[in-house]
């Protein structure tokens, strides 16, 4: 049943996105060039290999293709999934200033002449005074006199050539409108990726923190992303960013990678250089266990990170858990919050590292004190926030649930297109604050 509804919501989809390429394809393509011209067979040649190429990347890592085949086609396929997005928006919007557009410019077509009944006419040609007798016929008309050919000339389409030319005017300006706006607001979401996450600092004050551990700061890293587009170059940013602020803790808390080890170890592999005080930490996301979960765990603990699978470490002044991603739960190694947290001291503080935040509630029936998550990317491509905001309790910052605080990280990379929009990549800087100090 779960696999028919899956292949109907794909059709779905499928069907969507080929009706919003055709009406695109309408309006960038066939209103803005000529029947038969370069322009609009390479618009049309592009209207059916785009989507297929962002078809290509999304299902290439999941059949399995070789890696560099997933390289190839991910820069073009994922990039046109955002510039899809904007251009669609901006094109919406377009239709509305088209559609006044045109309606100013256009002339009205004038009135056609009322034909007059011959009738009419011969009575109207009758002299008032000249009596006329009804039963006889009005003369014939006298026949118009022949056009001299050489002279002749074939009436102008003037009216037609003219709306015409408008409307294709206002099709290019709109469509090249919409066209820039996406191309500037895609070009600067993926600068904000490839620059790196900016550093975030938040304070979250403890009500059973010990005075000895205030100001305590743990540099929170999610969703990395690493995969066909984000290698290790990225690696390399993400890893001086944090060790830039001097952590006493890393918490990787999952969707660091995009594909197997023997694809992506090479990229992961400066995450050998983290340093932190009280060491780093990890704890699986969903895309881990679309990656080979058992695979990585093992890897990032040969990089030097700690692994919390459903267990917790002793920490000087508070407990740190962490549990597995509800993803595992189909393949048995899902969340289990009993064997993370079930017999602890809950006079300690207790941080939690928990990929997804829809987990909250088990936190607070464990008594969590703070919960530490990703997943979401804050919505990474606007209005994708509020996409987000239907499935998770919280999509970006810091939240109370009872006595328990929910931290959620935008996010140091990007699934997907390598752009984000109206949601900034971050780590952040989770500076712990007592009571008593």
């Amino acid at each position: 049943m779960t696999v028919i509804v899956v292949a109907l919501l794909a059709l779905a989809v499928l069907g969507l996105l080929a009706l919003v390429h055709r009406w695109l394809w309408v309006r960038l393509v066939r209103d803005t060039t000529r029947p038969g011209g370069l322009p609009r067979r390479a618009g049309t040649a592009l209207a059916f290999v785009l989507p297929l190429t962002a078809v290509a990347a999304l299902v290439a890592g999941r059949a399995g293709a070789p890696f560099r085949l997933q390289q190839a086609v991910a820069w073009p396929g994922f990039m046109w999934l955002a510039v899809l997005l904007y251009l669609t928006l901006a094109m919406l919007v377009g239709e509305v200033a088209r559609a006044v557009w045109l309606r100013r410019v256009t002339p009205r077509a004038a009135p056609a002449p009322v034909p007059v009944p011959a009738s009419a006419s011969a009575h109207a040609s009758t002299p008032a005074s000249a009596p006329v007798d009804p039963t006889t016929e009005p003369d014939p008309p006298a026949p118009a006199p022949a056009a001299d050919p050489a002279t002749a000339t074939a009436p102008e389409p003037a009216f037609d050539a003219a709306v015409l030319t408008r409307r294709r005017f206002v099709a290019r300006t709109v469509g090249g409108a919409a066209a820039a706006a996406a191309l500037a607001t895609v070009g600067y979401g993926t600068y904000g990726v490839l620059r790196g996450p900016r550093v975030k600092r938040v304070r979250v004050p403890l009500a059973k923190l010990p005075r000895a551990a205030h100001g305590f700061r743990i540099a929170v890293v999610s969703d990395v992303h690493l995969g066909p587009i984000l290698g290790s170059a990225h690696t390399r940013r993400v890893v001086d960013a944090v060790n830039g602020t001097q952590p006493d803790l890393i918490a990787v808390v999952g969707d660091l990678v995009d594909g197997s080890v023997p694809d992506l170890g090479r990229a992961a592999e400066p995450l050998r250089d983290l340093r932190a005080r009280h060491g780093s930490f990890f704890v699986t996301g969903n895309h881990e266990y679309f990656s080979g979960a058992e695979q990585w765990v093992e890897h990032v603990r040969e990089l030097g990170m700690q692994p919390l699978e459903n267990a917790r470490r002793a920490l000087p002044y508070f407990d740190l858990a962490g549990v597995n991603d509800v993803a595992g739960e189909s393949e048995g190694h899902g969340p289990d919050f009993r064997a993370a947290l079930g017999d602890r001291d809950r006079s300690r503080t207790a941080v939690l590292l928990a990929h997804q935040p829809i987990v909250i509630h088990d936190a607070v029936r464990h008594g969590v004190d703070l919960q530490l998550s990703g997943h979401t990317h804050g919505g990474q491509l606007w209005p994708g926030n509020h996409l987000a905001e239907l499935a998770n309790p919280t999509v970006a910052g810091l939240e109370r649930y009872g006595d328990t605080q929910l931290y959620v990280s935008r996010g140091a990379g990007a699934w997907g297109p390598p752009v984000r929009v109206g949601a900034p990549s971050d780590i952040t800087v989770v500076e712990l604050a007592s009571y008593q100090a």
